[in-house]
Order: structure tokens, then sequence, then C-alpha cells
């Protein structure tokens, strides 16, 4: 029996902390081939790089985990040449949220977990490098569908296969209140079907749709991982009043630039996604099958 290098034993027991279970429906279902990053807060700033590119400050504040640099500057080369606080540390994309604030001060998630599946019945194809997209209504001041953005509160694991019995909220449009020894949750689903031309658009939404039943539409023929982020708050964040900096509880939405090392990217895509394989943490993954 081999076992895995400490670093990422390591990120196994972070990603082991937190039982972060995205929709099936808009993820491919259970069972689903996937893999995840596990990734820790960077910072928050009022930047956007995909609404608002060359703009500083003029966005409403957003949390940023995954690559360090991300800001309103931010370009593929700048992305590519810093750091991340992801494992695995091939995946130097650069993910972002409308930051929480309870009480009026904002509040850290404690990480996020991102997860890639095959929501199609035909082969995935890579993400290509440099793809924008958002997903979410950050003017939406009613709830939105279940299916693209949620909240709930994750189950705390006392060891590596035990999990505490608490009684948790199931998926709402609205923040819960966690009980105690669980994470506040936001899931954002991106979409998964691309339009094969555009790594962006006007409205950065056009080129990207969602699969219905394990298809894309004839309009987004190219299937491509689907995107799950899930951020994790301390449960008393819920706690007073409680809102995210686009306005309400039902404006979650999330912003994605693909800046993985696509090496390692292609790797997991084909060996896990497309090899029907559910990997479970990506650097487990990469050293499996690398």
């Amino acid at each position: 029996m081999q076992f895995p290098r400490r670093g990422t034993f390591l990120a196994l027991v972070a990603a082991a902390a937190v039982c972060a279970t995205p929709a099936a429906a808009a993820t491919g279902g259970a069972g689903a081939p996937y893999f995840i990053s596990t990734c820790g807060y960077s910072h928050h700033a009022p930047d956007d790089p995909i609404v608002f590119p060359r703009e500083p400050g003029f966005s409403h504040d957003h949390t940023f985990v995954g690559n360090t640099s991300t800001n309103a500057f931010s370009t593929l080369a700048s992305l590519r040449a810093a750091t991340t606080t992801c494992q695995p540390t091939g995946d130097t994309a650069a993910y972002w949220a409308p930051t929480l604030y309870a009480n009026g001060n904002p509040v850290l998630p404690l990480g996020a977990t991102v997860y890639y599946r095959r929501a199609t019945t035909a082969p995935v194809r890579t993400i290509p490098s440099g793809l924008r997209m958002v997903a979410g209504n950050s003017h939406a001041i009613a709830p939105q569908s279940t299916a693209i953005t949620y909240w709930d509160c994750g189950l705390v694991k006392t060891t590596l296969y035990t999990t505490r019995d608490a009684l948790v909220p199931a998926a709402s449009p609205d923040i819960p209140d966690c009980p105690p020894k669980a994470t506040l949750q936001l899931h954002v689903n991106f979409p998964n079907c691309w339009d094969g031309r555009h790594l962006d658009t006007a409205d950065h939404r056009s080129h990207m749709a969602y699969s219905v039943d394990g298809r894309c539409p004839a309009s987004h023929p190219v299937p491509l991982p689907a995107i799950t982020l899930v951020y994790r708050y301390p449960p008393q964040a819920a706690h007073g009043t409680t809102m995210l900096s686009s306005g309400g509880q039902h404006s979650g939405h999330a912003d994605f630039v693909n800046s993985w090392d696509e090496r390692d990217l292609t790797t997991l895509v084909d060996d896990c996604l497309n090899a029907n394989r559910g990997c479970g943490l990506a650097a487990s993954a990469a050293n499996e099958v690398g």
C-alpha cells in the first residue's frame, strides 16, 4: 500500500473536515465522475476583473479564493504567473463570490471546495485556457433557482469516517441558522456547455449554457466540466443581520477565470471525468494518475 505524501494527506484531512454536497441535479447526479480542489481564502476587495476590468474599487466587495493575485487588472498571463491557495497547486484558477457581511462586518470564509463533475452523457473537453464565466444573478432580490445557487449547512466530521449527528437544514435560497459544529455554505453551480467559439461575451453569460438531461443544447454543443463552487463560513456567521455585498441573501453568484495549469487540468479531465471515475481530491488523483 502506498501512502500519500504528507501535503496530500493534510489536504485530504482538510477536505474530509466538511461534508459539502452540491445539487445533484445541476452537477451530474449521484455517482457522477468528479474531482475536487480545496482552496483557502486569499483576500477580499471591491474588484471584478470580468465585469469591471481595469476599474479597481468599482465593484461591490468580492471574496477571492484560489489565485492570490486576482484583481481588477488580472490577465491570463498574470494569473498563470501567480501562486494559489488551492490544492492541487496546478489549480491557479481565479474564483470569487460576493463578500458575506454579518452586522456590517465582513465574514471571511474558512475556505472553499470546488467540484469538477461530468454532467453530460458525452465526454467532456478540458476547459479552454482563459475562459471566463459568471453564474447566478448579482441583482436578484427574490430567490433564485436552487439548481444554480443556494445556502445550506455542512456537517463537520469528528474523524475521517464519522459524521457528527446534527439537525442540519436542507438546501435553501435563504441563509439558514446552522447548528453548532456545522458550517454555513454558499453553493454556486456554473454552466457546463460552451459555444465553442468565445472565451467571454459582453454579458459574460451568452457563450455558456447549462446541460439538460445530460445533453448540451445545439447552440452550445461543447460539453465542459460542471463546476460547483462551495464557500464555507463559520456557523455563527448567520447570526444577526446577514447579507451579501451584492445585496440581501438571494443575490448569490460567482465568477471564474480558467488559468489552471493546462497539463494538470487535462490529465484530471481525461483520467477522472472521461474515465468515469470519482477521483476525490484532485491532488490525490493527480498523484495516482500522473
